[in-house]
């Protein structure tokens, strides 16, 4: 069903309470998520965006009774990626004529996944499309997170439609910011930034600018997932610029992997220095192995320094330490320290291959890194603490 969201506006998007995994399975959805759509009643209909491929023929079920798809005069395609646009290629078999708003990045997206060529408008910054008394304003924001993604205001209502920005993975029938959980919201909202949005922070800064800059009032944002925001709506703005500016909390975050407990043994021994260097400090330590990848990269995101650990595995690394790694240089953290361990049988290259992968992710490495052979005794223990108890002192 949809929810009205002002006279002229309503959701027609889907909640999806089911979903456990995005981007193919690359990102955790535990709270689910939504597909938003937004449809403008004006003296002419818009449709903003669709949603994704599974929830297709309900969507066109809803619209065609909501205004009837003959009826609608135009859509826009803030974003190409499937899960915005999965609906389009149905939407416009049976509408094909209408125009299309959207950038030309977007068009080469729509054209190269649906194999089609439809009635495309191709916008330019600033550039606006009358509804009669109202009027959308599109505003190209490439590389956030994709090169073709846009955002457009709807002037009358104050609403604007940001796309990927300032949304967030969590299925919810209240739709509003201030009906759901304000920590969980805001956790995803996190979650949502340092996962997908990090490496792009610099335009992320200059784009929120851009708008504000503008001077115009903003009442709603809609993005693509998550809720609306209604209720002092320029929060998530404001935060974003915090997340934005290498962002960092007084924590510091232990990652490892571990054969026969060596390395973990190790871990928690370095994570007790961590502690009686500092004890106002949060400590967080994870088996990526076993811990939910993009749950550990929200809380590097959160922290100003991470130590990473593995035994040493065929003179290298086990396999979950290297995959979060090359994350972790995906995401490209800025003003972040690091530190490499682990524990070792007879060759011992963990640590420095660690080292060098967290070094190619920019991050300020702390010393050698530790090696412990075999399992740590009470001395090999205290070295470790004593490693911890140092990596702190370098943040003094």
């Amino acid at each position: 069903m949809s929810v009205q969201i002002t006279d002229a506006v309503s959701w027609v998007g889907k909640v999806d309470w089911q979903i456990k995994k995005f981007h193919g399975e690359e990102y955790s959805t535990h709270h689910g998520t939504s597909f938003n759509s937004y449809l403008i009643r004006d003296e002419k209909i818009a449709l903003v965006e669709t949603v994704w491929t599974p929830f297709t023929s309900e969507f066109l079920d809803l619209l065609e009774k909501e205004v009837g798809l003959q009826n609608i005069d135009y859509v826009i395609m803030n974003h190409g990626e499937p899960d915005h646009s999965g609906g389009f290629k149905e939407l416009m078999r049976r509408i094909p004529d209408i125009p299309v708003y959207c950038t030309a990045n977007c068009v080469k997206s729509l054209k190269g996944q649906y194999h089609g060529d439809w009635n495309f408008k191709v916008i330019k910054a600033g550039e606006t499309l009358s509804l009669g008394k109202r009027e959308l304003v599109f505003i190209p924001a490439p590389m956030l997170h994709w090169p073709d993604t846009m955002m457009c205001y709807l002037t009358g209502d104050n609403i604007l439609f940001s796309n990927d920005a300032f949304g967030e993975h969590l299925a919810t029938e209240s739709l509003y910011n201030d009906l759901v959980d304000e920590c969980e919201l805001f956790q995803e909202a996190m979650k949502y930034y340092a996962n997908i949005l990090t490496p792009f922070s610099k335009l992320v800064t200059a784009k929120i600018n851009e708008v504000v800059s503008l001077g115009v009032p903003v009442d709603f944002i809609c993005p693509s997932h998550g809720v609306v925001w209604r209720s002092d709506p320029m929060q998530i703005v404001n935060k974003y610029l915090e997340w934005a500016a290498d962002y960092q909390e007084n924590q510091i975050t232990v990652i490892y992997d571990t054969m026969w407990d060596g390395t973990r043994l190790m871990a928690e021994s370095i994570a007790q220095g961590l502690r009686e260097a500092d004890d106002s400090l949060a400590v967080k330590i994870y088996n990526c192995a076993t811990g939910d990848m993009n749950d550990i990269i929200t809380e590097v995101f959160k922290s100003k320094g991470v130590l990473v650990g593995s035994p040493t595995f065929n003179k290298g690394m086990l396999a979950s330490v290297a995959g979060i790694l090359e994350e972790m240089r995906g995401l490209a953290f800025k003003n972040k320290k690091a530190a490499s361990f682990g524990s070792y049988g007879w060759s011992g290259e963990s640590p420095k291959a660690i080292a060098n992968r967290l070094d190619e992710a920019g991050f300020e490495l702390v010393g050698e890194g530790l090696k412990i052979m075999w399992q740590p005794d009470d001395e090999a223990s205290e070295k470790c603490r004593e490693f911890g108890r140092q990596f702190v002192s370098s943040f003094k």
